[in-house]
């Protein structure tokens, strides 16, 4: 049985809120990742994914290189600590309808992110792809 902390990407990016929308999705291109954790100073803002880039900025006509990714993040984040089961976290994720969730140790603190895409690879290798492209609406 897969543990979260086994199918998570230990490799987080972190920006400020201050960051502009254009520089965040260089970030994020050059890393290969769809997410990055946004701060406000020590404090964890939110979570930026490329499908918020999307939907609310870009479909929105906002400038890409004067909107800041503070003023367009998912504030409300959802964690999982890192020793729940994978099957955990497919059903956190089901049940919010997102697509990552932040992975913390048993004292909170920020050690990973686990995305429908991680399980997917993790739990069945042979239709990740199919798994991954079906839920790509609700991200």
């Amino acid at each position: 049985m897969y543990r979260v902390n086994d199918v998570m990407t230990k490799q987080v990016v972190y920006l400020p809120a201050e960051t502009p929308l254009d520089e965040a999705a260089r970030v994020m291109k050059e890393s290969d990742i769809g997410d990055v954790v946004v701060t406000d100073g020590a404090t964890l803002a939110g979570v930026l994914t490329d499908r918020d880039i999307v939907v609310r900025a870009v479909a929105e006509g906002v400038d890409p290189s004067t909107t800041t990714i503070g003023s367009i993040i998912t504030r409300e984040v959802v964690m999982i600590e890192q020793h729940c089961t994978a099957v955990e976290a497919a059903s956190l994720m089901r049940e919010r309808s997102i697509r990552r969730v932040l992975v913390c140790d048993n004292e909170r603190k920020l050690v990973g992110i686990v995305s429908l895409g991680d399980l997917a690879i993790q739990l069945d290798p042979q239709s990740a792809l199919s798994d991954i492209s079906q839920a790509a609406p609700n991200s």
